[in-house]
């Protein structure tokens, strides 16, 4: 069975800064591609930063030069470090993967591209 489970959400003020941390287990493609993931109230699910087993990375316009995606050595281990906070960073995030193998010059941001989700985990950000 394959499974994602986030954690580091929280509350932070404006400027401040979080990491969040995806562990995968089961049935996951780690080795291929995973990806962050945030939907706010009203809003459709929109991707944030994704990594290939390259270490090719894509990110959303909206949070390039604030937010870096990483793995541990082991790529069983999902980061998002988020600095300078916004508050319209304020969403649910998910932490999303594959089952599916194989190798992609460019991770996709795309929620389509995944099939594994993670429970989520709440980042307010607060003027």
């Amino acid at each position: 069975q394959a499974h994602l489970v986030e954690s580091g959400g929280g509350s932070v003020q404006s400027g401040g800064s979080l990491r969040l941390s995806c562990v995968a287990s089961g049935y996951i493609r780690s080795d291929n591609y995973m990806g962050w993931f945030r939907q706010a109230p009203g809003k459709q699910r929109e991707g944030v930063a994704s990594i290939n087993n390259y270490g090719r990375t894509s990110v959303a316009d909206s949070v390039k030069g604030r937010f870096t995606i990483s793995q541990d050595n082991t790529k069983t281990t999902l980061y998002l470090q988020m600095n300078s906070l916004k508050p319209e960073d304020t969403a649910m995030y998910y932490c999303a993967g594959t089952t599916s193998a194989g190798t992609y010059w460019t991770p996709p941001l795309h929620p389509t591209a995944y099939n594994t989700w993670g429970q989520g985990t709440q980042v307010t950000v607060s003027s």
